[in-house]
């Protein structure tokens, strides 16, 4: 059947485009392949410097001179577009689970829309609507939390039946499925002239364009861009675009400071036909069918089908090659699964002729999201790339907000879920991509219920305790490299059934984390929290503490040994970083973040500490152990093992002091847990780890002590109206709008970050509200669970998604966290949120297109944590604030 093989379609496409491009860019190229010579000369000096002539690069350009930047060159290896631009699939698909991932699709789809009209160049644009599958109940529940975020986008959608959707697409066989989910916007492009488009634009806007230059690497000094080397000499410039997809790691890699991008390349195979006997419709959806790993669509009246499949196949992990992507070696043994998968669902098919198999490199991450930022080590130096083989639905929109950060400094939008330093330098070891990667791109197919984890690049950052907490049972999950412990299972448990168990209800592992709480409220837990970031900030002088005021909202000139919690805030006073701050002395302080800050915060406080060599900044991370003791009887267990008195009057909360712990000297024990209970963190130097773990739990043995993970401790700190950074607090939150006014101190004698906005705040109000949700009418065994990111709605109407939400085993109901907003009726325009505006709205949070009745709140239970009571008892409205 594969005996004809033509040129692709992009080629012959791009000669198509090929002369509106020679008459914007001068140059006189024909249609033969070979280098021909340069008829411009490379500028001396740019402002900025963009490399890669693909979707992202050309995208990038193309915001950058609309927002008006023109001192703009883009340099392309070989021909623009030819790359794995060239070999996309052309589908533009918003369905998509991360809220951020779904905004870039979207405004991609409307960019892409208007394209032809404004540039002239013919982008193959054709609104066809999408079609999602669903052949178990499992995958119809994920593609309905998908559908609750769409619509309330205002993005049509529905989930519709299976005999709906044959009357939409009728070659699909529906006799394996449950229902499907209809998005009637998605749009087929050609890849290719969607950027040969964007190009145009751009140049028109006066940005130069360079093909057959290659970047040898970038230079930079004092930790700044200073310019790019070619093969046609140097430009001098201030910032620098790495938008060279598969080869992003490489150029990333070239110059004297590495900027790490961890990406790798594997093959992805698609088929190509010949027109049916009556040639398809090219208003047919197109068709994702997950569940047998393949996507379809049409193609010229024939299809275009491809797939992920269970088995991929790295490439170029030695580093090696060429310059402009050729379809690679056809393998029809391992497309196999995949033609069978595409037969099964269209058997009318069987007879049609093969045209082509297509094989070509798609770069993949090692957490499924492209790699978006500026690089933490080298100021200037903006990488997009990694799309995980949605180049050309992100790409307009990734390019947005790219192009928004450079010229302001942030984007408009929540990125960090696709920040560069979201990543350390432990993500880009060359095995370590290539294993992940081999993971990755079939869970692009498989179903992801909540709390999944990767299974490669494990046991890769650990504590010392790891060997002795896995032997007591421990269940572990991965942050930022760092194994972290879920939960501990009991002796007699069925293992095998917990490792399974993946659900969008009830977990397997509710009584165990149950019991795990109650050990914490009634006793004394501990937590090993080893991967939370630490840093040491220290001065000669009074460096340290003025740099320190001025970077942080709360006041840190307080008494030695006391602890600060404080944010860490941008221009717009929203959160950069939560963290608590002790002071050990006079001129030393240590620092707590999240796990996830360790490359965010180093490069937020090395860019904006003064360059002073009597200020350092350490990042103590590894040296130190931390073991948080949670629950009424820890007490008991630290003042037995230290012989000093721990009860509130002489070690008072909020306190940091050195003390021993059995023999080890030298321990900083803080009277703070993170999770509103009573207890203390003990930060131990590594070499004691192991022998101050054994003596607490010798000696916690009289009060119960049992070790915990950290779903407990997310059930507890969601319970007590807690706030996360990276879960419910990032750059565009601040402490107003959260309840945390009380760590800004607005009138503590200097100036510091985010101070104007927050008085602004002060006075105008806030515009969302972070607020706590009890739902009323759920049933925690039969219904499906909260986890985050679903729609609420205030008196029927949409008011914004919960952000995290855990079971609270002391009021046996779901509590959800979240941001509230006032969106006018008429006009959609935000208005201020009061405390009146919570309190007397209905509220209901929506799970997977089902609402549950939820009563809100913005202050915690105070008394319902004194004592426990039945849920019927519980009137909610009836405590008092704390």
């Amino acid at each position: 059947a594969a005996g004809m093989f033509l040129r692709l379609l992009s080629d012959v496409q791009w000669r198509a485009a090929s002369p509106k491009w020679r008459g914007v860019t001068g140059s006189r190229r024909g249609t033969s392949t070979t280098a021909e010579p340069h008829p411009v000369s490379l500028p001396a000096e740019a402002q900025v410097v963009i490399c890669g002539g693909g979707i992202t690069g050309t995208s990038v350009a193309y915001h950058l001179s609309k927002m008006g930047w023109k001192d703009i060159v883009l340099l392309e290896q070989g021909r623009l577009a030819a790359g794995t631009t060239r070999f996309c699939a052309g589908i533009v698909s918003t369905a998509r689970p991360v809220s951020i991932e779904l905004k870039m699709a979207h405004y991609s789809n409307k960019l892409y829309q208007q394209l032809e009209q404004e540039t002239g160049v013919p982008t193959g644009y054709t609104k066809t609507g999408s079609l999602s599958l669903a052949q178990t109940q499992d995958r119809l529940i994920s593609l309905k939390r998908i559908a609750s975020s769409l619509n309330v986008m205002g993005i049509p959608c529905e989930i519709i039946t299976p005999k709906q959707a044959v009357q939409l697409h009728p070659l699909i066989n529906i006799h394996d499925l449950v229902g499907a989910m209809y998005v009637p916007e998605d749009a087929l492009v050609t890849s290719a002239n969607v950027s040969l488009a964007l190009a145009t634009a751009a140049s028109r806007n006066g940005v130069q364009i360079h093909e057959r230059t290659s970047v040898s690497h970038v230079t930079v000094q004092k930790g700044r861009v200073t310019g790019v080397e070619t093969d046609r000499g140097r430009i001098q410039c201030q910032y620098f675009v790495n938008c060279a997809g598969q080869w992003a790691y490489e150029l990333g890699h070239s110059g004297e400071e590495p900027v790490h991008i961890p990406l790798h390349a594997c093959e992805h195979f698609y088929l190509l036909t010949h027109p049916l006997t009556e040639p398809l419709s090219s208003s047919l959806p197109t068709v994702v069918d997950p569940d047998g790993r393949i996507y379809i669509r049409n193609w010229q009246g024939g299809i275009l089908s491809g797939g992920f499949e269970k088995n991929p196949k790295p490439l170029f992990t030695e580093g090696r090659n060429q310059l402009e992507i050729q379809n690679l070696q056809e393998d029809w043994d391992h497309f196999g699964p995949l033609l069978s998968a595409l037969l099964r669902r269209m058997p009318g098919l069987e007879a049609l002729q093969i045209l082509q198999l297509v094989n070509c490199p798609e770069s993949f991450t090692p957490d499924m999201r492209c790699i978006m930022g500026e690089s933490p080590t080298a100021q200037g130096y903006f990488v997009l790339a990694g799309m995980n083989s949605a180049g050309i639905s992100y790409g307009g929109g990734a390019g947005k907000y790219l192009a928004e950060w450079m010229v302001n400094g942030y984007p408009s939008d929540n990125v960090w879920p696709l920040d560069l330093k979201r990543f350390g330098t432990l993500q880009s070891s060359r095995t370590f991509l290539r294993h992940r990667v081999m993971e990755v791109m079939p869970l692009m197919c498989d179903l992801k219920v909540p709390r999944w984890d990767f299974q490669t690049g494990r046991q890769l950052r650990t504590s010392p305790l790891y060997d002795r907490l896995d032997a007591q049972g421990a269940r572990w999950m991965e942050k930022h490299g760092f194994e972290r412990v879920k939960y501990f299972v009991p002796p007699g448990k069925d293992l095998l059934d917990l490792d399974h168990s993946k659900t969008f209800y009830k977990p397997d592992w509710f009584d165990i984390v149950g019991a795990e709480v109650k050990c914490c409220k009634e006793a004394v837990c501990v937590i090993d929290m080893s991967s939370f970031t630490k840093f040491e900030i220290s001065s000669t002088g009074d460096q340290a503490l003025e740099s320190l005021q001025y970077l942080f909202s709360n006041d840190l000139d307080v008494p030695v040994g006391h602890v600060v919690h404080t944010g860490m805030l941008n221009e717009k006073g929203g959160y950069e970083n939560d963290c608590s701050i002790a002071r050990l002395s006079k001129r030393s302080f240590f620092m707590i973040s999240p796990t996830d800050q360790q490359v965010h915060c180093w490069a937020w406080l090395k860019n904006r500490l003064p360059d002073d060599s009597n200020l350092t900044l350490e990042d103590v991370t590894w040296k130190y152990t931390a073991l948080n003791l949670i629950g009424p009887r820890a007490v008991d267990v630290l003042s037995e093992l230290s012989y000093a008195p721990m009860t509130a009057e002489h070690f008072p909360s909020l306190f940091c002091k050195e003390m021993s712990v059995g023999y080890a000297n030298g321990i900083r024990v803080m009277s703070i847990t993170h999770t509103g209970e009573p207890g203390f963190v003990l930060y131990i130097p590594i070499e004691y780890a192991l022998h101050v773990y054994n003596e607490v739990m010798n000696m916690g043995q009289k009060y119960g002590i049992r070790n915990a993970g950290y779903y407990a401790l997310r059930s507890l700190r969601i319970e007590k109206f807690f706030a996360f950074w990276g879960q419910d607090l990032d750059a565009f939150t601040t402490p107003m709008e959260c309840g945390r006014e009380f760590q800004v101190k607005l009138e503590k004698g200097m100036e510091f970050v985010g101070q104007e906005a927050l008085l602004e705040q002060k006075q105008n109000g806030v515009y969302k509200r972070f607020t706590m949700f009890i739902l009323e009418d759920h049933d925690t065994d039969m219904d499906l669970w909260p986890w985050w990111g679903e729609p609420i709605f205030r008196n029927g109407r949409y008011v914004g998604k919960t952000t995290s939400s855990a079971y609270s085993y002391t009021l046996e109901r779901h509590v959800c966290l979240g941001f509230v907003h006032n969106f006018d009726e008429k006009t959609g325009e935000e208005l201020v949120v009061t405390t009146d505006f919570i309190n007397q709205g209905e509220y209901e949070i929506d799970i997977a297109g089902q609402r549950f009745q939820a009563k809100a709140k913005l202050y915690p239970f105070s008394s319902l944590f004194t004592q426990r009571r039945r849920k019927d008892e519980v009137e909610l409205s009836g405590y008092q604030r704390e």
